[in-house]
């Protein structure tokens, strides 16, 4: 795809490790953020709130040949998901006006899906009807994906991968979920977030007609305990001294919203091969990374 254009809108951690990877392959990438100033060199920067009507309208001039979305809650609020997801997209959409890219790639989460009982989801399982959080998820997806564009939703689970990020912080204060109930958890190294996305890219680029949804997730979805305790073992602490989860402001406890495994069948089909294809192989390249 090289001497295409990229839109990243919300170029965050995950926007600029996929800008930078399209900016040495020749791309014109723009990173649309509120302080456009901390882009690194190589991006063109844009000062854009996306949860604000009227803030992306310089996206139709832009004309870029692919737009990646990667919206966040304005916080941890329903309306803070509505203003970053739903109110987000609309922005969006409202900003190309009349342009249609080759293709559009949204940021999405598992957390959309209804199951909460620790089974199995792909890409077709229902969506949450339940849960208003989710709702506003959702509905970004869907206002793009009946927009009439080419575009694609990427349900991202667990991203991990910053060094000292707050499950690894947790773990050092020995403050452990407990063993039971047993509550799985879904997870994808950022690394893969952003080839995952590039990998995408070039599929259209190259003429390929992508999925409409896409579940990022690594091979193996594997209980809260048993990831925690094997991280505690790996970084040389007693799995068994679990501290206070009281003090924790973490979800040390059961957590229904994400008790569900994922199989991310659409994302082997399109080719991809994960860097990081479970747990293990992830958290042992990250506590071995250079501080």
């Amino acid at each position: 795809m090289k001497n295409s254009s990229v839109l990243i809108v919300g170029c965050g951690d995950l926007g600029i490790r996929l800008g930078s990877s399209l900016v040495q392959h020749g791309c014109s990438v723009t990173g649309a953020r509120r302080n456009p100033g901390k882009l690194p060199p190589g991006f063109t920067g844009r000062a854009a709130d996306y949860t604000q009507p009227g803030s992306l309208v310089f996206a139709e001039q832009l004309r870029p040949d692919f737009v990646v979305a990667i919206f966040n809650p304005a916080d941890r609020s329903v309306s803070g998901y509505k203003a970053g997801f739903r109110s987000g997209m609309r922005n969006l959409l409202s900003g190309l006006g009349a342009h249609r890219p080759r293709h559009i790639l949204m940021t999405s989460s598992t957390r959309v899906f209804a199951e909460a009982d620790g089974g199995w989801v792909d890409e077709s399982s229902d969506l949450s009807t339940t849960d208003a959080w989710a709702q506003e998820i959702i509905a970004a997806e869907r206002l793009l994906l009946d927009s009439g564009h080419s575009a694609s939703v990427v349900r991202l689970a667990g991203v991990y991968g910053i060094p000292g990020g707050r499950l690894l912080s947790r773990i050092r204060r020995g403050e452990l979920c407990p063993p039971q109930p047993v509550s799985y958890t879904n997870r994808i190294h950022r690394v893969d977030c952003a080839g995952f996305l590039e990998h995408l890219l070039k599929l259209a680029a190259a003429g390929n007609a992508l999925e409409p949804v896409y579940i990022g997730a690594d091979d193996l979805p594997a209980a809260r305990y048993e990831v925690e305790s094997w991280l505690a073992s790996e970084m040389g602490l007693d799995p068994q001294q679990n501290g206070d989860p009281e003090s924790s402001t973490e979800p040390t406890r059961h957590n229904s919203a994400g008790h569900k495994r994922c199989r991310n069948h659409a994302l082997r089909a399109s080719g991809y091969q994960l860097i990081f294809p479970d747990y293990k192989s992830g958290y042992t390249a990250l506590l071995t990374a250079p501080q």
